[in-house]
């Protein structure tokens, strides 16, 4: 047994490490392992040598000045993105209550941007660190963007969305690379978006809705603007908006929730829930449960209001994710017992390609 080459997780587990800080050792300091197609294997004297030898990365930078000025400028956007998206977790996760921070305007302009994500995620290479498949992406144009300030503009935007988890960007990959259906991918992408973005989410949750469960499918611009002048009013937005940023920040809403097929019409606004196959709602489930261990408070929690399901709601999507296999769901009567076939996102994103 101790010649048998580790996994990631075994070798992270030898270690006493993560399993994203093992990519990271891999990338930038050229610890020892063996990658077979997609999957990287590791022989643990070769580690334990490389460990005891003091675990001293190979490459040098060519320019130390510039490299630690390209580190801290990384370094402040990743703190500028966790303290606009990372609060979401410090969020109040009671049933149909949510205590924001404060909202920002920046992240609405881009859009869904669903191309563009399409387009990084499938160079994504989970071989290297988040840093250095940004800086790949800037090198070799592959937005195939005329403006950088456009391309760093897509960045910074998919960044704050789906890398403040290095998880979630090698699930999402994953999908990407495997032509997993336009749908599945399509709400996913919804789902962390919207949880990066407080206002897009509180305008589902608190406008949309309480709409829908009224059976009322349309929604006025003036109702987001009298919604946001509200909120500005209560000081939940990162400084004073004038109405005519409270305009701009309506129009981006309303185009963003309309390219991810929470809204339909080019003026008047329907609201027209989109379809949720089991594979999404598995996948969000397991992310969800990485986050919230409680099966029973799992169906509570407020994120599936971004889908507009009640609790009996999700209970049947559950049962029909437990019917494919996709998760054991069991209810014996205030005990819920929920458990997935794989530990890690990446993992369980495989398993709904399969």
């Amino acid at each position: 047994m101790e010649d048998r080459w580790l996994s990631v997780d075994e070798i992270a587990d030898h270690l006493g490490i993560k399993r994203d800080t093992v990519y990271k050792w891999i990338s930038e300091r050229q610890m020892p392992g063996h990658k077979i197609g997609r999957l990287w294997k590791f022989d643990r004297k070769e580690v334990d040598a490389w460990v005891k030898s003091g675990a001293q990365r190979v490459r040098q930078a060519t320019h130390p000045i510039r490299k630690r000025k390209l580190m801290t400028r990384s370094l402040n956007k990743i703190k500028q993105a966790e303290r606009t998206a990372g609060k979401v977790e410090g969020a109040s996760q009671r049933k149909g209550t949510i205590t924001p921070p404060l909202y920002s305007s920046k992240i609405i302009k881009a859009g869904a941007l669903l191309p563009d994500t399409k387009t990084l995620l499938s160079a994504w290479d989970p071989a290297l660190s988040v840093n250095e498949n940004l800086q790949r992406v800037r090198r070799q144009n592959l937005l195939g963007k005329t403006s950088r300030s456009r391309a760093e503009d897509i960045l910074a935007i998919f960044r704050q969305r789906y890398l403040t988890e290095e998880s979630v960007a090698l699930a999402l990959a994953s999908l990407v690379k495997n032509q997993s259906n336009g749908n599945t991918l399509d709400r996913i992408l919804y789902f962390h978006s919207v949880r990066a973005d407080l206002l897009l989410r509180d305008v589902v949750i608190e406008l949309l809705v309480p709409h829908w469960s009224r059976g009322v499918m349309e929604i006025s611009v003036q109702e987001i603007e009298s919604a946001l002048r509200k909120w500005v009013e209560e000081g939940k937005t990162s400084g004073h908006w004038r109405d005519s940023t409270i305009r701009r920040v309506t129009q981006g809403v309303l185009s963003t929730l309309r390219d991810f097929g929470v809204l339909q019409g080019a003026v008047n606004k329907r609201i027209a829930p989109a379809y949720l196959s089991v594979q999404a709602f598995s996948y969000i489930a397991f992310y969800l449960k990485q986050h919230q261990p409680s099966g029973t408070k799992l169906l509570d929690l407020v994120d599936w209001k971004l889908f507009f399901l009640p609790p009996d709601g999700v209970e049947r999507f559950f049962l029909e994710a437990h019917q494919h296999g996709l998760l054991e769901y069991h209810v014996a009567g205030s005990v819920t017992r929920l458990t997935f076939p794989v530990e890690t996102l990446e993992e369980y994103a495989n398993v709904l390609i399969q």
